[in-house]
Order: C-alpha cells, then sequence, then structure tokens
C-alpha cells in the first residue's frame, strides 16, 4: 500500500471567480487541479478527494426558488442540494482525473462516494444558526419567505441582504469510512465528503435521517483523514503559503512548524474566522488524532510542496 492522503481542494479549484462560474468553466478548473493531483499520485500517494460546494448549492437553491416562483414546482430540500453537487461535482472530478490517467498511462481510475455524514441532534450549532446560504433579499422579501416557511431562519448580512442561515455543526462520522478506505486501499482515486458531506442525525431507533444544515468541508476532511487513517492532510486553498499578519507590511510566510506552534498562533488570533481559521483548526484535529504530517498550499503548488519547497508544513 502507497501512502495514503486526503486531498481537501478548495473553491479556487472549482471557480476561479465570478466571470468563470458556468458548469463549463467550473469543469475547466477541475481538469487543472487533476493534473497537480495526478503528479501527487505519480509519486507513490493513494489519494481521497474531498471539495466544496458552497456556490453550487446556492445555485441549486436560487434555481428551485425561481421555479417556484414561475412554475409553482417543488424546492428542493438543502440535503438533497447537497447529494445533487457531490454527484455532479463527483462526477466532473472522477472525469478530469480517468481523463488524466489515461494521458499518462496509468493503470488508475476514480470512483466518487455520496457521503453522509453523522452529527449529534443537539449540537449547540442547531440552536444558533450561522451559515449563510443561497440567495440575498431585501427585507420584504425575506418577511414573505419567513412566513411562506416557519423553520427557516432569515437574517440581514453585512447590509448585503436578507439571507438564510442554517446551522454548521461539527462532524463526527463519515458513515461510508469503510466503503472510502477499503476503495483507497484497492488503489482506486476517492472523490467523497463532497462539501462537507450530507448532514445526518441517528434517530432512536438507529436509522438515518437528513437535517438542514451545512458542514464545514476543512473539518470533514479532517476527520476523514483521521477515520481512514491517513498519513497526509493536504488542505488546498488560493494562497500559496499560511501567513501571519496577512496582507500587511509585517506579512510573514510559515514555511515549516510544529503542532504546538499552530495552536499558539491560534491562540493570538492570526487567523481569520471564515478564511484561514478552520483549515489551520481542521489540521489542528487531524494531528491531534494521530497524523503524522499536514499541509496548506495552493493547487499549482502541489507539487514543489510534496519535494518541501512550497507550502506550510505541519508536523504533529
Amino acid at each position: 500500500m502507497h501512502k495514503l492522503a486526503v486531498v481537501a481542494i478548495g473553491g479556487n479549484s472549482l471557480i476561479r471567480d465570478k466571470a468563470h462560474e458556468s458548469v463549463e468553466d467550473q469543469y475547466l478548473a477541475v481538469v487543472e487541479t487533476a493534473k497537480y493531483i495526478v503528479r501527487m499520485i505519480e509519486q507513490g500517494y493513494e489519494v481521497v478527494i474531498t471539495h466544496g460546494n458552497g456556490p453550487q448549492v446556492g445555485f441549486i437553491l436560487r434555481r428551485s426558488e425561481i421555479a417556484k416562483d414561475v412554475a409553482a414546482m417543488h424546492q428542493v430540500p438543502l440535503v438533497s442540494c447537497g447529494a445533487d453537487t457531490q454527484g455532479a461535482i463527483g462526477y466532473q472530478i472522477q472525469q478530469a482525473m480517468d481523463n488524466e490517467f489515461r494521458k499518462r498511462g496509468l493503470n488508475k481510475a476514480a470512483v466518487t462516494i455520496v457521503t453522509q455524514v453523522l452529527v449529534a441532534e443537539n449540537d449547540p450549532a442547531f440552536q444558533k444558526p450561522d451559515k449563510p446560504i443561497g440567495s440575498f433579499y431585501t427585507k420584504e422579501q425575506a418577511d414573505l419567505i419567513q412566513e411562506a416557511n416557519p423553520m427557516w431562519v432569515m437574517v440581514e448580512d453585512a447590509g448585503r441582504g436578507y439571507r438564510r442561515v442554517v446551522a454548521s455543526p461539527r462532524p463526527l462520522e463519515i458513515v461510508e469510512k469503510d466503503v472510502i478506505s477499503k476503495l483507497a486501499h484497492e488503489g482506486y482515486c476517492v472523490v467523497s465528503v463532497g462539501g462537507g458531506g450530507i448532514p445526518v442525525i441517528r434517530r432512536e431507533d438507529g436509522m438515518l435521517q437528513g437535517v438542514e444544515a451545512v458542514i464545514d468541508k476543512d473539518f470533514a476532511s479532517s476527520l476523514l483523514a483521521s477515520q481512514i487513517k491517513a498519513e497526509l492532510l493536504i488542505i488546498s486553498t488560493g494562497v500559496p503559503m499560511v501567513y501571519l499578519n496577512y496582507g500587511k507590511a509585517n506579512q510573514k510566510a510559515l514555511a515549516k512548524l510544529s503542532l504546538t506552534e499552530l495552536k499558539q498562533y491560534v491562540s493570538e488570533n492570526h487567523f481569520a474566522p471564515g478564511s484561514m481559521l478552520p483549515k489551520v483548526q481542521a489540521v489542528i484535529d487531524f494531528l491531534e488524532n494521530g497524523g503524522n504530517k499536514a499541509i496548506i498550499t495552493n493547487p499549482e503548488s502541489l507539487e514543489a510542496a510534496l519535494a518541501e519547497k512550497a507550502g506550510t508544513h505541519i508536523y504533529a
């Protein structure tokens, strides 16, 4: 068995910018990212790929809203939006990886697993939803939406309008972890935990049930890496390295650091919530749960990062 790595690709690996949001543009971005991951596989890694889905879920929700208003069609539940994006994005990654394998003469295949992730029904996040999803609305529109959907929570979002917010509970277990692990150990490149996974709870009778929530992709990727005993977790982002004082005159790149050092920087509030902070917290979770090493870098630096010539490397 080669070394096992989980590679979490970020939004920039799927949508480059606002001018390139179409399905066709997204596929071109995926093809580019696939090249970097296949080069990693050529270096002796078995890879499990995870990905985000934030914009794509937003697109589906907006189409659903328009279809309801224009044609009185049913709305798509959030859990189904997550499943839809896992299939659609997984298909693109799977095809791009298989085509790249073929180009390079590698006897490999990619496979996508629609993944459920267990969360706690009593997670505090359900009492205080704070993850914005979907479109912006005026106050008048938001009031009508709230009336039609009493269980939804609508909030004003930074002066840009009103949006629906949902809970973002911590992931506890990757339901399909054994299948993912088996396929990876048999040499398949597995695409899984798309968008953080489909959040589910376990009822008293032991059955699973989907819940309206969004799981952080990096936390879910970290948990998956721990549960399948991956040696390496790579979190892809829009910058080549992690920085202290990012964007300031005294910006400092972090090339190599220990888990203890990273936790110290977190305690000193060096990383922005909603940006780099969840990524470094996910790395901390992975290393504290038995992982050996994690790398944070951008897709184009992946090959150099594996040679320790780029990226931020964090050791347990």
